[in-house]
């Protein structure tokens, strides 16, 4: 220890970015439109001056980056000399200069080969402490990146004297991924829990001589219970002794924001969680993270003395007002990529005489998930022709993606009718899933329209107009619709299960009239059902016992939207109206928050404007009676 450093004082500053999902230009490829609300060309713009600010600043990225949009399709399906090339988000992010990065669960969506052939583009280390090589890969048991770094950066103090700081930096997944990916990493990789591993490879960091400890942790903040593999173990990975900044991620939100208000362990005036200081920075480069530190030399070393985190935003949606303005060199290194992708997404399929659109797909029937499920009905008959499953009833599900949430009041589906485009069919099923196909009961099947149908809150007959209709902690993509029978769903009933397929209430159905070809389901009958690898190896209620999957296809459910309307050429397409909301008496409004832009085409009947909301959503009255027909 140096006797002269004692009491020397520096301050420093941690930037993160998080779930870009291949943001890398304010544009909105799905309606081929500029945006001013998110891209990393603005983000980049906040980095900047963020490092203007301060003298110490080192910058990282949490992961679920190289897919997400058009731009991220693009450039996986190049192939030969190009596939080489740098992939354009860390062409853009090596100009930045970033310090390290860790993995998100959606960097294995195009496979591993991709994905690390994709990482040899990037001039800065990437660490991961709960991903192991399995022993197909090579030497079982082998971490498959760097369990954590240890960085030498030097510092400027308060007086301008310069030193050498340490820092680690350790990184975690959502150990999701082995089911989520199971066709990508099943004999490949090994996820393990997250706090576990965190928990092991500190004291090593430490050990090494790490003064600061930085965490990169692609995983969201629940407040429940610690359990082995968690998947937004956030809250738990706080309570860890020596981790000195924490930046999460893969839930989309921002921290520290209201949002949080209240929440265990939090402090929102300093942006910590149980001490910590943490950020989390929203989604598509909306938001930067900045955690500032003030250290000074103890006999121990160089120690955090206080520290505060907050969400720097690109724009004020409050305002409609930019605060960032795109950085032009960024801008210039993804050019060429985008201009290849704004070719790539207005390639025509084919042609539409209705538009398409999901401001109400949670309400109502929508010719938005009708589409995709006739697409899948259709590969199924194709695909089982020959074969001793030809008999079953064959059905389909899908869910309506884009609905707003936390993705803000824009992030809907909305086709124009006319010409289809690749990038509307991006609109559609914005995912690289693959095709599975599942043979259940009819008793399972209905169990999972249950589990779906937990997506709506109880609204109470008595209760007066106004009642929230959604749960805005059930994930939209998980409302599975399921075309081929017809049901009703009782939303006066409570959910009989929770979005993580607990049983909360046994004894209560909320599916009733349950019918296939007019006629009721039978319990032990058989059928064929078409959906995504996500749903058929990640959601046990929809694979009961593991075992169900009569069909692993290599086809994305996207090529097959599209070789579907090539093969129709022009669309007609309606929603059939196979399910209905009831319950609610007739003239009883219930709320549903949408886009604004879903009156500009005139409202359902049964549907009516009610105002604005916070966030820039639209408040819309319903009336469920008009909305079934009764």
């Amino acid at each position: 220890m140096e006797e002269s450093k004692l009491g020397i004082t520096a301050k420093v500053r941690v930037l993160e970015t998080t779930d870009l999902h291949v943001h890398l230009t304010s544009y909105d490829y799905y309606g081929d439109r500029p945006v001013e609300a998110y891209g990393f060309t603005r983000t980049a713009a906040l980095i900047r001056q963020a490092r203007a600010e301060c003298k110490n600043v080192w910058l990282f990225d949490n992961g679920d980056l190289l897919q997400g949009n058009p731009m991220g399709d693009y450039a996986a399906a190049k192939e030969g000399a190009e596939a080489e090339e740098i992939h354009p988000a860390y062409a853009a992010m090596n100009e930045l200069g970033y310090d390290a990065a860790t993995l998100g669960n959606h960097e294995f969506n195009y496979g591993l080969e991709y994905l690390n052939r994709a990482l040899r583009g990037a001039n800065f280390p990437y660490t991961n402490a709960n991903l192991y090589l399995d022993s197909e890969e090579g030497e079982a048991g082998k971490s498959y990146l760097p369990p954590y770094l240890l960085l030498e950066r030097e510092i400027e103090d308060e007086a301008g004297g310069v030193h050498t700081l340490k820092i680690g930096v350790i990184g975690v997944v959502t150990p999701q991924i082995m089911s989520w990916d199971k066709a990508n990493l099943e004999g490949k990789l090994i996820a393990a829990d997250m706090v576990e591993s965190v928990r092991k490879f500190v004291p090593q960091l430490k050990q090494q001589g790490a003064e600061l400890v930085i965490l990169l942790a692609h995983c969201g903040y629940e407040e429940i219970p610690e359990a082995p593999m968690t998947e937004n173990a956030a809250l738990h990975l706080s309570r860890i002794p020596d981790i000195d900044v924490m930046l999460f991620g893969h839930a989309h939100k921002v921290f520290p924001s209201e949002a949080f208000a209240g929440k265990e362990g939090v402090d929102l005036e300093k942006g910590t969680i149980n001490g910590i200081p943490s950020v989390e920075a929203g989604y598509a480069g909306d938001h930067l993270g900045v955690v500032d530190l003030e250290l000074e030399y103890t006999d121990r070393g160089w120690t955090v003395i206080s520290g505060r985190a907050e969400a720097r935003p690109v724009y004020e949606a409050a305002k409609g007002m930019a605060l960032a303005r795109e950085d032009e060199i960024v801008e210039q290194i993804v050019q060429e990529a985008h201009a290849g992708t704004l070719a790539y997404i207005r390639t025509p399929v084919g042609e539409t005489t209705e538009s398409i659109d999901s401001f109400f797909a949670l309400a109502m029937d929508s010719a938005s998930v009708q589409i995709v499920n006739d697409a899948q009905r259709e590969y199924l008959r194709q695909t089982f022709a020959d074969t001793p499953y030809a008999h079953l009833p064959m059905l389909a599900a899908a869910a309506p993606f884009k609905t707003g949430g936390r993705y803000g009041p824009s992030y809907y589906t909305h086709v124009p009718a006319g010409p289809l485009a690749v990038k509307h069919i991006a609109d559609l099923y914005n995912y690289p899933n693959t095709l599975c196909a599942l043979l259940l009961t009819g008793t399972e099947l209905k169990e999972w329209l249950e589990w779906a149908a937990g997506l709506f809150r109880t609204v109470d007959p008595h209760g007066g107009s106004g009642q929230s209709l959604i749960d805005p902690d059930f994930p939209s993509f998980n409302f599975d619709i399921i075309d081929g029978v017809t049901y009703t769903i009782d939303v006066t009933r409570p959910a009989r299960y929770s979005a993580a397929c607990e049983l909360l209430h046994p004894d209560v159905e909320r599916i009733g009239d349950l019918c296939y070809k007019g006629r009721p389901v039978e319990k032990d009958e058989s059928f064929l059902i078409a959906t995504n690898n996500y749903r058929a190896f990640s959601t046990p209620i929809a694979n009961p016992d593991g075992q169900r999957v009569v069909l692993a296809s290599a086809d994305e459910n996207r090529q097959i939207l599209t070789d579907y309307i090539r093969t129709q050429g022009v669309l007609s397409t309606k929603a059939d109206g196979n399910w209905q909301l009831v319950g609610v008496p007739s003239g009883l409004q219930v709320e549903l928050l949408s886009s604004p832009e879903a009156r500009m085409n005139g409202l359902p009947a049964g549907i009516e404007f009610v105002g604005m909301a916070e966030g820039g959503f639209a408040r819309f009255a319903l009336d469920l009676s008009v909305l079934s027909g009764r």
